[in-house]
């Protein structure tokens, strides 16, 4: 049951994104595109409390429970960013805003970019630990909480690797090619006289 209900939290989750972005830009409702797009927390809700509900009834936890906390962790960590970013690229091909800007790619400024994307990853395992956390308070037996325990270690994983795919960005910086270096260079000596 858990499982297919985070499928259908997921199938939710892009249906009332293309239905909010589709009302802000196509059908010019801003306010209804708004309206939809603040929905979507809800399904995190719904979900965490089917989890809740399904281990109160006496539900062996499993790896169900723990990819539940795993996926409200990631909505909550990424979700606004992964929103921000497609109601940017929907204005620019349907609402006739300017192109968005991309990540940095090179350099510092991308280091301090990824830093931020692994913030929201480091977000995900925090949420997610506190949700299997009360999961195992709330099952309160420690013969029956092993998978839920694995789980927070899952998260931490994730979040480890991902800081240290960050870290690199700063240790090795990405370096431009010489082409755009050369006109980057070529502009600061005109932007100098």
């Amino acid at each position: 049951m858990i499982v297919a209900l985070i499928a259908a939290c997921e199938i939710g989750f892009w249906v009332l994104l293309a239905a909010g972005l589709a009302c802000r830009y196509l059908l010019r409702m801003p306010r209804t595109g708004l309206a939809l797009l603040l929905c979507e927390p809800l399904l995190e809700v719904v979900l965490l409390v089917a989890t809740a509900l399904d281990l109160k009834n006496g539900a062996e936890p499993n790896w169900t429970h723990g990819l539940a906390a795993l996926y409200i962790g990631y909505t909550v960590g990424h979700g606004h960013r992964t929103v921000k970013w497609l109601d940017g690229h929907a204005a620019h091909r349907l609402g006739g805003a300017p192109r968005p800007l991309g990540p940095p790619r090179h350099g510092m400024p991308r280091a301090r970019h990824e830093t931020k994307v692994w913030l929201g990853t480091l977000t995900a395992a925090v949420v997610a630990t506190a949700l299997l956390q009360l999961a195992i308070w709330y099952v309160d037996d420690p013969s029956r909480v092993t998978s839920l325990e694995a789980w927070r270690f899952t998260a931490w994983r994730a979040a480890g690797i991902h800081g240290l795919v960050a870290l690199a960005y700063w240790i090795w910086p990405k370096k431009a090619p010489a082409d755009e270096r050369d006109l980057t260079g070529a502009g600061k000596e005109r932007a100098g006289r």
